[in-house]
């Protein structure tokens, strides 16, 4: 093996700067297939990072995940429903309290009720559309990311005294208001009361900023006539991959539907796997490119050194000697050029986490969210690796089924 070798740094020094264009194309594949992984890894996990964040990673709501059966359909067996619907439940979730001391004795994570409806902001002539939550202060700043995203007030600031409102800082533009504002707030069914507005917040998301108002549990049990009444349990995990086991047993513990953040977002979470395949396909693209480049260069040499392969093999070496001293060259060519690949990554990385990009609606400039794993230069090589042996094998295989007697003869 050390003669085979040998033989193949000889080889690769009698055509430098071949070897270095191909070895060149393996590092250029390695070092952008890196900054492209951990590009596009870097910017899944911040996005799955910021979903987890804004969105309860359990809810639980008032409604069933299936209607109830009816008595026709256990008389005949042939008996389908299709379409229905139970009608509004007005109570909310059954017995509240006990579901909250229920679910509080296990659930490892912290919860908070809330009563949603939809209700109508009016201010100064003008009117939106919004989802009132009606909350308990200190238990939703423990689950609610809004918490962290205050530009005045906070939760606390419900209890105040009076009717109080937070709502976004979007909102208020749109409306034309502002802190210490008073708006009223109309129910579906016509009821209306003023609160004033004693916190705003900014999430960057228009459609929450805009949309979500957030007032005292009390205050929106009796604006909407429900008194006692919730009809949603938020809930945040200490892991949140552990949404769906906790909202698979909460449900069969409550008998009502609670949907985990991953089954919520579930085709965003598909369509971000496809992004993956696609990511990896490229990668492998890049990488059987590069090694064209590494087939040209190895099946060069063979042709060239047909010679030298006709008195190799009538010395003694066999045919599966000659396979491994040009399949040993394709692969120091495609790790010297993964060796190389590795700082061309490293360094494509730090000059994109470099670039700044100017977001106002996140609050000012930001970085690309990159991913820095091992994972990325270990896959890329192999990659290459794999590339530069396949692109190797086949001239060596030529190679290695020549007839020594015809070279010497000068046949081709």
């Amino acid at each position: 093996m050390s003669l085979l070798l040998m033989l193949a740094l000889a080889h690769i020094r009698g055509r430098v700067r071949q070897m270095l264009v191909a070895g060149l194309g393996v590092a250029l594949g390695v070092g952008f297939s890196i900054a492209m992984a951990a590009l596009m890894q870097g910017s899944q996990q911040d996005f799955i990072r910021q979903l987890v964040d804004t969105i309860p990673h359990v809810e639980i709501t008032d409604e069933l995940r299936a209607p109830v059966l009816q008595p026709a359909e256990g008389v005949f067996a042939a008996t389908r429903f299709f379409g229905l619907r139970p009608r509004e439940d007005s109570r909310g979730i059954r017995n509240p309290s006990a579901v909250q001391a229920a679910l509080r004795a296990w659930v490892p994570g912290r919860l908070a009720p809330a009563l949603r409806t939809q209700a109508v902001v009016q201010f100064a002539g003008r009117e939106a559309g919004v989802a009132l939550f009606g909350v308990v202060p200190d238990e939703e700043a423990a689950v609610s990311s809004i918490a962290h995203d205050f530009t005045l007030g906070s939760f606390a600031a419900l209890l105040a005294g009076g009717n109080n409102i937070i709502i976004g800082r979007a909102l208020a533009e749109k409306l034309g208001a502002a802190g210490g504002s008073t708006v009223g707030l109309v129910t579906g069914d016509g009821r209306r009361r003023d609160f004033r507005i004693v916190g705003l917040f900014h999430t960057g998301t228009r459609p929450r900023d805009e949309g979500e108002v957030y007032v005292a549990l009390k205050a929106a049990q009796t604006l909407s006539g429900r008194t006692s009444a919730i009809n949603t349990i938020r809930i945040r995990l200490d892991d949140p991959s552990q949404s769906r086991a906790v909202a698979a047993r909460a449900e069969a513990l409550i008998g009502q539907k609670a949907v985990s953040w991953e089954e919520a977002n579930q085709p965003i979470l598909e369509a971000l796997t496809v992004r993956n395949i696609i990511m990896y396909t490229v990668v492998a693209a890049i990488m059987l490119v590069a090694g064209f480049g590494i087939f040209n260069i190895v099946s060069t040499i063979t042709h060239e050194k047909a010679r030298d392969i006709a008195i190799l093999k009538s010395l003694g070496f066999p045919a599966r000697d000659m396979r491994r001293l040009f399949l040993l060259e394709g692969l120091m060519i495609g790790a010297a050029g993964s060796i190389l690949g590795w700082i061309t990554g490293y360094g494509l990385c730090l000059a994109l986490q470099s670039i700044p990009i100017d977001l106002e609606e996140l609050g000012g400039a930001t970085r690309l969210p990159l991913a820095w794993s091992p994972l990325h230069y270990i896959l890329a090589t192999v990659f290459a690796l794999l590339a530069a042996g396949v692109a190797g094998y086949l001239p060596a295989r030529r190679a290695a089924a020549v007839n020594p007697v015809d070279i010497i003869r000068g046949a081709t």
